[in-house]
């Protein structure tokens, strides 16, 4: 059938990867579009199908529509140069991400370009949908090498719906996730709170367009360092559930600024955590990060110190307002990210800057992310701290290199990449949980409640007021001080990485 197609001179020579049934599917798509006088159809004209690479041995050697079984996916990188293939096409929805990852890796040893078939449970089937429209570009998520974590959305659905919600930092990778994910499930009320208006307004509009009057939506330019202004928010939107989704978060940006980030993070979640307790909001959920872990720099010891004033004011037992935190790692594409920074370096043809070859992260997508802290905050109690099972770490430098990959270019020889060397408060690897914390299970398998040490209510409070007072005076060594006196795991970078360093060589 193939020798049938006239194909254009745009046409690419391919590779199908897998000879089921949505290699079949694809193929007939490719061949009536193309042997039909009738459409004008661009997109299908960018594919020649010269082989077909399966693992079925009986398949090998046969033909599928005209298009032979060439070999097995061990042969992939010896068909794609001797057939002088162009692109590659991976046409098994039904992997695994595990499975998906291993051919992957194989693909990119072709340092060809490769398009992928989502995942079955993604697929769309309907008759007025076609498999080639839903053929992609790798995504930086598919090298995770672990399945998308799903969430139970009955139980969010019943704590969302009729509920006046407020987000502070509604605007942001997280918060704006967060509206959109809320806005789902029919809530009575959504507060947007941004100081940041373009991004308020960004998130304002995509809601309006989607929802038109069925949302009751507002959106308020206020900073939450503003305590007045937000008890203002409080008594007249009245808001039910408050996710705490605004913070400083830039690690070196933080390192040279750490007045900015005492005040922004732990003065202004004591001012939002305090007004949710004493206008009775039903539930306070503050978004934290695994650098609060042990941290190294000022960004993530005053995160650490916003998990603090969360347990704190949840020890306390005061009014009705179950406190609840949420912690997890790296959002992949979030403002400030690296992925983002890695494309950008690679589409201008620059060289792609990692800080150090062994630096490890743990990623997630904003979507599971998001659906970690609506989850958490529906099953929690109060005064929990919830820990998401991300899965294995991901080297940076890895990541990079694949990503180099999916452009169709050779890591290091067509695109270089540099090591700059760890930036100010930057560790080798982060840590999700503290040393002295345990492991508790929940209903989802996935999620981990992290065993709490009691605050001596005395002496933080007395911390607080000094770092609050050093900060707003702008008094940074003071400041500083005050930050190590509250947060005694929070050591210099220096002094983590060493032990990190000693720790491998002992597993070596």
């Amino acid at each position: 059938m193939s020798s049938e197609i006239n194909y254009c001179e745009c046409a690419k020579r391919t590779m199908i990867i897998g000879g089921g049934v949505a290699c079949e599917m694809l193929l007939k798509e490719i061949f009536n579009a193309q042997k039909s006088p009738y459409t004008d159809d661009k997109y299908s004209a960018q594919f020649n199908p010269v082989c077909i690479i399966d693992n079925d041995f009986k398949k090998v050697g046969k033909e599928i529509m005209g298009v032979k079984v060439v070999g097995r996916e061990d042969d992939i990188v010896k068909y794609a140069k001797e057939l002088e293939i162009e692109q590659l096409i991976l046409a098994i929805p039904s992997l695994t991400s595990d499975e998906r990852k291993a051919v992957i890796d194989i693909c990119n040893e072709t340092k060809l370009p490769l398009k992928i078939v989502p995942f079955i449970g993604t697929l769309i089937l309907d008759d007025s949908a076609t498999l080639l429209g839903q053929v992609h570009d790798i995504k930086v998520e598919e090298l995770l090498g672990r399945d998308p974590i799903k969430f139970d959305n009955k139980d969010i659905r019943n704590f969302i719906s009729g509920k006046r919600c407020m987000v502070t930092g509604g605007g942001g990778s997280i918060g704006s996730e967060l509206v959109r994910q809320i806005a789902k499930y029919n809530p009575d009320q959504i507060i947007i709170v941004d100081i940041y208006e373009n991004n308020a307004y960004e998130i304002q509009q995509e809601l309006v367009m989607e929802y038109g009057e069925n949302l009751r939506l507002v959106t308020l330019i206020a900073s939450v360092r503003d305590y007045y202004r937000m008890n203002q928010i409080f008594e007249k939107y009245k808001p039910e559930i408050v996710f705490h989704a605004a913070a400083h978060k830039h690690v070196p940006l933080m390192e040279a600024s750490p007045m900015e980030a005492i005040k922004n993070n732990v003065i202004g979640t004591f001012n939002v955590a305090t007004l949710a307790q004493y206008h009775d909001v039903k539930k306070f959920v503050m978004i934290s990060t695994d650098k609060a872990v042990n941290p190294t720099n000022a960004m993530g010891a005053s995160k650490r110190c916003c998990e603090m004033i969360v347990q704190y004011l949840s020890q306390q037992h005061e009014g009705t307002t179950e406190f609840v935190t949420t912690r997890f790692g790296n959002v992949l594409g979030s403002n400030g990210s690296v992925i983002p920074l890695f494309k950008k370096q690679i589409e201008q043809g620059k060289p792609v800057t990692v800080t150090h070859e062994d630096i490890i992260r743990y990623f997630m997508t904003i979507p599971e992310a998001v659906s970690l802290v609506m989850e958490a905050a529906a099953i929690a109690h109060g005064g929990e701290i919830f820990v998401l099972d991300m899965g294995q770490p991901v080297k940076i430098v890895t990541l990079a290199e694949n990503l180099i990959r999916m452009y169709g270019k050779v890591p290091y020889k067509d695109v270089p990449i540099v090591f700059t060397g760890l930036r100010p408060g930057e560790k080798i690897k982060e840590e999700l949980l503290m040393d002295e914390e345990g492991l508790q299970k929940t209903s989802n398998k996935l999620i981990f409640i992290g065993k709490q040490i009691d605050i001596d209510e005395e002496h933080f409070a007395s911390r607080l007021k000094k770092l609050r007072d050093a900060a707003q005076l702008n008094d940074e060594d003071v400041a500083i001080t005050a930050l190590h006196e509250m947060v005694p795991t929070f050591i210099t970078p220096e002094e983590f990485n060493r032990r990190q360093r000693e720790k491998s060589k002992v597993t070596e």
